[in-house]
């Protein structure tokens, strides 16, 4: 007959009851111990799904919301109304007098005011919607002070319309009405269809006008295509739609020509819309001039 082995320390009652073999249920406890998403799952996923069980719980009543929005109302209406949130006035630099005013009028803000009460984006767009503004920036600054800084529109030409005298600048955008033509002397007259729309344009060639800057008196914007150039006593310098400049230069030029001087001379107009035949209308006077001293020429007419 086999005799067994025995070893003592598997008769001690406490060594057996350290034996995993003693329980599967809490062999397997301990092995779900040992990995990470089950440690996570315990100690973070379960107590916050309780903690969110327990608020849905407590949302889902009527009464319970009311009170928690109330409660919220109250927080919001507490620190917006402290002293250190408050506008007390407003500050406007870079705007003349009258266009401060009018920004003023616009925003029509009573202080003093929460700040978190200012919808600043949106008074923003009401100050540059004023017409002789171009670009605002506002923002609350230490004191209570709502800051706003504007550049304003520079006129750079008159437009004559049908309602009178408008000032552009020189993206061609309405900065105001012109009071007078003296009050804004150093500035060219645009005038014709779509002449706001050719501003630039006009602006170049009134840089080049500097030898008859005294005569000039505007410039005409034709058939929205091209530009006259008027001057005074009623002459007119007709410009092609293309190379306008390249054929003002050459007008100009032959005005200043000793012997020449083209625009001295009895004549109303110079076209130079084709730039290869250039041709001048002269006045009723000096056509009947010229006629009859061709026919003294020709032997017609007795020179008197």
């Amino acid at each position: 007959m086999r005799q067994v082995e025995t070893h003592p320390e598997n008769d001690d009652p406490q060594m057996a009851r350290l034996d995993p073999r003693a329980s599967k249920l809490k062999y397997r406890l301990e092995r779900l111990m040992l990995t990470p998403f089950f440690r996570f799952a315990l100690r973070v996923l379960l107590p916050f799904g309780l903690c969110f069980g327990a608020g849905a719980a407590w949302f889902s009543v009527d009464e319970n919301r009311e009170a928690f929005h109330l409660m919220l109302s109250e927080v919001r209406a507490t620190v917006e109304n402290r002293p250190e949130f408050q506008v007390r006035m407003m500050a406007i630099d870079g705007a003349a007098p009258e266009v401060a005013v009018a920004i003023r009028a616009d925003l029509s803000i009573d202080f003093p005011k929460s700040s978190f009460d200012l919808d600043l984006e949106a008074m923003q767009q009401t100050v540059t919607a004023l017409d002789a503004v171009k670009t605002a920036e506002l923002r609350v600054r230490q004191g209570g002070v709502l800051q706003v800084d504007v550049v304003e529109r520079d006129p750079v030409v008159l437009w004559r319309t049908a309602e009178g005298l408008l000032l552009l600048d020189d993206e061609g955008i309405f900065v105001g009405p012109a009071v007078s033509r003296g009050a804004h002397a150093a500035l060219p007259v645009v005038a014709g269809d779509a002449a706001e729309l050719a501003v630039d344009e006009a602006l170049r060639l009134y840089a080049l006008t500097g030898p008859v800057r005294a005569r000039l008196r505007g410039f005409e914007r034709i058939g929205a295509r091209r530009w006259d150039v008027v001057l005074d006593r009623g002459q007119r310098i007709m410009l092609p739609e293309t190379g306008a400049e390249r054929a003002l230069e050459q007008a100009i030029g032959m005005a200043l020509t000793p012997g020449l001087d083209l625009l001295a001379r009895d004549l109303t107009v110079v076209d130079l819309r084709l730039p290869r035949r250039p041709t001048i209308r002269m006045t009723e006077d000096a056509t009947q001039q010229m006629w009859r001293i061709k026919a003294i020429e020709a032997g017609k007419e007795v020179l008197r």
